[in-house]
């Protein structure tokens, strides 16, 4: 393994995208895997540090979500509240920047652990949702599903007095509201057999699907090198890629604030800005 080429406090943006830049050519048909530090410009929070530490309560666990009404009830108020915000995000330079990639013919793949799909409103074409996205609702016992808008407007219709309350945005379109009674919210079951209805992201606790995973890992295979931009890799779904590259002897880099999960087996680690370092690599590449 190469020795790890760290960033300093004193090498600059420029001299990070000159660093990037020479790892692209050098490895062109990148397997790239993105995370929250690639939305974090379009106004939608990250979950943690840069010392890779909760800023918020924990999510809302898989297993809570099927077995308590009232955990239901938590997570439907809450998004009723914060998924407006991601709705209407719009893509950051980052996710631009790996379009124009992509268009140039440097990234093989690329995977996403964020479920707001920027990365197709952007422009990209080669994107796995790892978990999923909240652009769809399904029951969890017929399999019936509803876009995300159509969900909303029936929270709002069953919810009336609940829109004006105040908040601060979380992750992934949930909102904070501290203190709240939450057992008077009204919540939408499945309209064709009552069952549950769910999000079509993965949750907490959840496994993400055998074939997706079969699907990035194959494309991975395929590809020259890994680049992990704006990800912690705490989660072991995302950081099992880094695993894999690691075995099989590709070369893994990460653009990322602060620590990874990876770090002792990168050869080129970069802590800075996301976008605006991916900005600035496209500009010396000539995209």
């Amino acid at each position: 393994m190469l020795p790890v080429e760290q960033k300093s406090t004193c090498i600059s943006t420029s001299d990070n995208a000159a660093r990037l830049a020479r790892y692209i050519e050098q490895h062109r048909s990148l397997f790239v895997l993105t995370g929250a530090g690639c939305s974090t410009a379009s106004g939608i929070p990250d979950y943690r540090d840069d010392k890779g530490e909760w800023k918020h309560s924990k999510p809302v666990q898989f297993q809570d979500f099927i077995q308590h009404r009232l955990t239901r009830q938590r997570y439907w108020a809450r998004s009723l509240l914060g998924w407006p915000r991601v709705f209407a995000a719009q893509p950051g330079l980052a996710h631009h920047a790996l379009r124009k990639l992509e268009q140039a013919g440097a990234i093989h793949y690329l995977i996403t652990q964020n479920v707001d799909r920027l990365h197709q409103r952007a422009g990209s074409l080669r994107v796995i949702d790892l978990h999923g996205n909240l652009e769809r609702v399904s029951c969890l016992s017929c399999f019936f599903q509803l876009t995300r808008v159509e969900m909303q407007e029936k929270l709002r219709k069953e919810n009336p007095a609940f829109n004006e309350k105040s908040h601060e945005l979380a992750p992934d379109g949930d909102a904070v509201l501290d203190n709240y009674d939450f057992s008077g919210f009204h919540i939408i079951d499945c309209s064709h057999c009552g069952g549950i209805l769910k999000p079509d992201v993965v949750f907490f606790g959840e496994s993400v699907p055998k074939k997706r995973v079969q699907m990035a890992m194959q494309y991975l295979q395929e590809s020259k090198a890994l680049l992990v931009v704006g990800s912690s890799l705490m989660v072991y779904s995302g950081y099992r890629f880094c695993r894999a590259a690691s075995k099989s002897g590709l070369p893994l880099s990460a653009l990322n604030r602060g620590r990874t999960r990876a770090d002792a087996e990168l050869q080129l680690k970069i802590e800075d800005d996301c976008g605006e370092t991916l900005q600035a690599t496209i500009e010396l590449l000539g995209l």
